[in-house]
C-alpha cells in the first residue's frame, strides 16, 4: 500500500470512527446509527479492489472493536467488516455506479455487516436481542447506511481515486 493512500485512509477511518462514535449517538433512532466505518470499507471496495477493501476492513474494525464504548469481544467487527470489503471490492467495475446499484451496493453490505455482527454476538451469547430482534436491527440500519452512503460514498471514492491513481501504461 502506497504512503499517500495509506495517509488518506488512515485519516478517513479515523474520522470515520469519531464521528460514529461521539456526534451520530445523539441522534439514533432506538440507538441505531448510520455506519459510517462500513461506508468507508464500501467506498475502499469500490475505489479499489476486495484485496485493499478487506484489509482496510479489516483494520477499521479493530478499532471499531477496541473504541470505546465497546461492549463485545474484539474480533467481531473486524470478521464484519473484511466480508463487507470483500463484497464492495466484489462489485467494483471499471465505471461508478449508477444510484440504484450504489444503495444496492451499500444495503447487502450494510446487511452482510450487521448480520455477521449480530451472529457472532448470539453464538457468543453477548446479544439479548435474539434472532429476531437483531433481524430489526440489521434492516433499520441498512436503510440508514444506504441513505447517508448515497451521500457519502461517492466522495469517498473519489477521494481514494485521487489519493492512488493508476499509473497510465506508456
Amino acid at each position: 500500500m502506497r504512503a499517500g493512500r495509506l495517509a488518506v485512509v488512515s485519516v478517513t477511518v479515523l474520522i470515520a470512527l469519531v464521528l460514529q462514535a461521539s456526534l451520530l449517538p445523539p441522534f439514533s433512532w432506538r440507538g441505531i446509527v448510520p455506519d459510517l466505518c462500513l461506508l468507508v470499507v464500501v467506498a475502499a471496495g469500490l475505489a479499489k479492489d476486495a484485496r485493499f477493501a478487506m484489509l482496510v476492513g479489516f483494520g477499521t474494525g479493530l478499532l471499531l472493536d477496541l473504541a470505546p464504548p465497546a461492549d463485545h469481544a474484539a474480533g467481531r467487527w473486524a470478521l464484519a467488516l473484511v466480508l463487507v470489503g470483500f463484497v464492495a471490492g466484489s462489485a467494483r467495475q471499471d465505471q461508478p455506479p449508477a444510484r440504484s446499484s450504489l444503495a444496492a451496493i451499500i444495503g447487502v453490505c450494510s446487511v452482510v455487516g450487521g448480520s455477521v455482527f449480530a451472529l457472532t454476538g448470539l453464538l457468543l451469547g453477548e446479544s439479548t436481542l435474539g434472532v429476531t430482534g437483531s433481524l430489526g436491527v440489521v434492516l433499520v440500519a441498512a436503510v440508514l447506511d444506504v441513505v447517508v452512503g448515497l451521500l457519502v460514498v461517492p466522495p469517498l471514492v473519489r477521494l481514494f481515486d485521487r489519493a492512488d491513481p493508476v499509473p497510465v501504461a506508456a
